[in-house]
Order: C-alpha cells, then structure tokens, then sequence
C-alpha cells in the first residue's frame, strides 16, 4: 500500500540525492579512439560553454540539455561527446569507433578528426590539458605496434592495471599538436568495467595538470616571502635599538608589511588549497586503476610520485611559509605596540603628574593671595557702609558716616574670612 504524506522537502535534496550519480562512467567497447581536452573557464566562459555545447546539439538537431545539469553525454552519430562541468574547468571528451584497418596506419585515426574543426576551434576559456588515447583489444592485429607508432620510446612508461586484465602505455609528452599520447590495451574486461578504467586515467592526466596550476602562483609567491621576510628580519633588528621616537615609523613600516603578506596570503590561499584538493585526486586515481609493473618499464604512479612530488612540495612549504610569516609578523607587530602603549602610558603618567604639580602650585597661590582678597573684598563693602551712613546721618543716624565705617570694618574683615574659609573648606573636601 503506497503512503502518501506530505513532508516539506528540503531544496537541495534533490540536488544533493543526484550528486552520487554525478559523472558516472560510460559503457565501452574496445577499439575506441578518445579525445579529451580540459579548458580553464571563469564565470562566463563557463556560462559559454554551455552555449557551445547547445550550439553543436542544435546544429546536429538534437534535443538540447538540462540548463541546470552539470554533465551531460550524447551520441551525434560520427562521434560521441561528453561534457562537464568543474569548479574551475569544463572537459570536453569526444570518441569515435576505431576501425581496425586504422590500426595498421603509421597515423592512427583520432576522436578528434570527426568533430567540426570551426566548432572545436571556438571552445571557450584556456586549453589546459589535451590527450588522444586509443583502446584497442590486446590480440587486435596492429595493436602491438601501435604503440611504438604514437608514443616516444624514450620517455615510455607502462604498467599492467585493472588487477592485470589491461596495460597502459604513455609518454606524458606533449606533440606537435599540443596533445599528449596514450594507448590502453584491454583485454577480456566489461564494457562498464573498461568505461571505469577509461574514465579514471583521463582524470589523472586532467588532475595532474589542475594540481600543478599551484606551481607558478608557489614559485612567484616564494620571491615575494623571500622579501618579506628580510624586511620583517630588519624591523625586528631595528626594533631592538629603537627609541621612542623611531617607534611610531617602525610601527607603521610594520602595518604596511602586514598587509603586504596577508595580501599575498589571501590571493594564493584558494589556488595551494585547490592544488593539494587535486593531488590528493592524483593518489586516489592511480591506486583505482590498481596497477602493477610490466618488466623493465615504471609505471605510472612511480612516475608521478618522483616527478610530482618537487612540485607538491613547493605548493605546502609556500603555504608553511606564508603560514610561519604572518604568525611572525602578528608577533613582532603585537610586541611593538605593547611597547608604544607602555610608553604612552608612563608619558600619561608624566603628564597626570605635571598636572598635579601645577594644581597644588595654583592652590598654594591661591592661599598666598587669600589675604588680599578679604582685604579687597572688605573695602569694598566698608566703602558701601560708608554711603549708607552718610544718607542715614541725613535722617538722625548719631554716628558720623567715618566712625560707623571704622567700626563696620573689623566685623566686615571677620566675616569676609570666614566665609572664604568655610567656602575653601567645602571645596577640598568635595
């Protein structure tokens, strides 16, 4: 009995039940011809892309994809594509059927022969990583000279994979035409199974070159720490002499320098996190394909650990060092301004001193003229006394207007000093 509820989904349920079933492998049958290339788009280019792929669908009239998808694959009857879609890049994966009769050529055919050459030339963004791999059948006549015939002796590296059920030969050298060369020959394996092993080395090679996007933004950002560094040795030389005076420049030579390294810092974080992302993708591909060692030849995954193992190593000492010179920096920086604060704070002091100093001096000043003022301030009063007697000896007042001013002055003085006292008094204690 079918239930029916009605729970409020969450939006990205959907989305996120799918993202297992994102890029799943593609059934194939040997002999095959591959094409795979990798461009490096932003925002746009990769909005673009889309645009492209709809374009070449609409031009084969074929039903265009989900606007939203992320991947797709279709057949276009001289060749198959698949497209997806990456964080910072978008394969493009063209393959073509490949004719026995091809096999005998000293130029086998390519999955890339049969596309639409204007088309392909118009592929937005930045070709990154670009590979034309053959599986053929191990017992197919030609397919052990096919390797000799795509692939440099010199530099040729092999391993048997799949448990021993296949062998993959390449070179990792770039052609004439910018493409690397790799032959895969397979033996009694499942179409799925093949399409799994297929999948897994074009995501080495596409891997590989993404990880080693780190390498120059390392190498340039090792020149800018280099400096960085030394000016930081510098102010931290020069902060041991300092005087008062000098602090203030180096304070701020060192708040200029903190903001060159968190700069730096921030710019390239993103692309060292990303590479070590890929990297470890670089591991877990090759221990998939589950490879073993053909006699006298390396294989593939001694190669990438010698070979990329210098430049994984540049990408994490550059963020150890980025990491160890902001912390540096932090420190002296935090040591300089403790010591500016205390100086500031005992120039304070000084200053509250001083101060203190100069208020007792105007107490005592004002104390030293307290005298002068009762003097002042009982003239004043005994001379308006003075006035009022005369107009009341007008009116039968029986002293002369100078004797009641003579007598009015020591009550007056009296007063005028107690009154400033008790004033004074309240004061201080306030």
């Amino acid at each position: 009995m079918q239930l029916k509820h009605h729970l409020q989904q969450h939006p990205q349920r959907a989305a996120l039940h799918n993202e297992i079933h994102a890029r799943p492998p593609q059934a194939l049958s040997a002999p095959l011809a591959i094409s795979h290339v990798v461009m490096v788009c932003d925002a746009a280019q990769r909005e673009a892309s889309r645009a492209h792929v709809a374009t070449l669908l609409h031009d084969h009239h074929l039903p265009l994809p989900d606007p939203q998808s992320s991947h797709f694959r279709m057949d276009l009857g001289q060749f198959h594509i698949r497209w997806e879609l990456h964080t910072e890049f978008v394969t493009w994966t063209f393959m073509c059927p490949l004719s026995s009769e091809c096999l005998g050529e000293q130029e086998p055919e390519r999955a890339l022969d049969a596309v639409p050459q204007d088309w392909f030339a118009k592929l937005p963004g930045q070709c990154l990583s670009s590979l034309h791999l053959w599986v053929v059948s191990s017992h197919a006549p030609g397919a052990a000279t096919l390797v000799k015939r795509v692939l440099l002796e010199d530099t040729l590296l092999a391993s048997s994979v799949a448990g021993g059920v296949a062998e993959v030969y390449t070179d990792f050298a770039m052609q004439a035409d910018g493409f690397s060369h790799m032959v895969l020959l397979a033996g009694n394996m499942s179409p799925r199974r093949l399409g799994r092993l297929v999948q897994r080395l074009l995501e080495i090679e596409t891997y590989r070159m993404a990880a080693l996007l780190g390498l120059p933004a390392a190498r340039e950002a090792s020149t800018i720490l280099s400096s960085a560094e030394r000016e930081l040795a510098e102010l931290a030389s020069a902060i041991r002499s300092a005087t008062a005076a000098e602090e203030p420049m180096l304070l701020d030579r060192l708040t200029k320098l903190a903001g060159q390294v968190e700069s730096q810092h921030a710019a390239t974080h993103s692309r060292f996190s990303a590479s070590v992302a890929y990297f470890e993708l670089v591991d877990k591909r090759i221990v998939e394909i589950n490879e073993s060692a053909l006699p006298g030849m390396q294989t593939i995954g001694e190669f990438m650990d010698r070979r990329l193992t210098p430049a994984r190593s540049t990408c994490e000492w550059a963020t150890r060092r980025q990491d160890a010179l902001s912390q540096r920096v932090s420190r002296i920086s935090n040591l300089l301004r403790t010591r500016v604060e205390i100086e500031q704070q005992q120039s304070s002091q000084a200053l509250l001193a001083t101060m203190n100093s100069r208020q007792d001096l105007q107490l005592k000043l004002q104390s030293t003229v307290e005298g002068l003022s009762v003097a002042a301030i009982t003239y004043y009063i005994v001379g308006l006394v003075s006035y009022l007697a005369k107009g009341a000896h007008g009116v039968g007042w029986p002293w002369s207007p100078e004797s009641t001013a003579a007598l009015t002055i020591p009550v007056v003085a009296l007063g005028v000093w107690w009154s400033l006292r008790r004033l004074h008094n309240k004061v201080f204690k306030a």
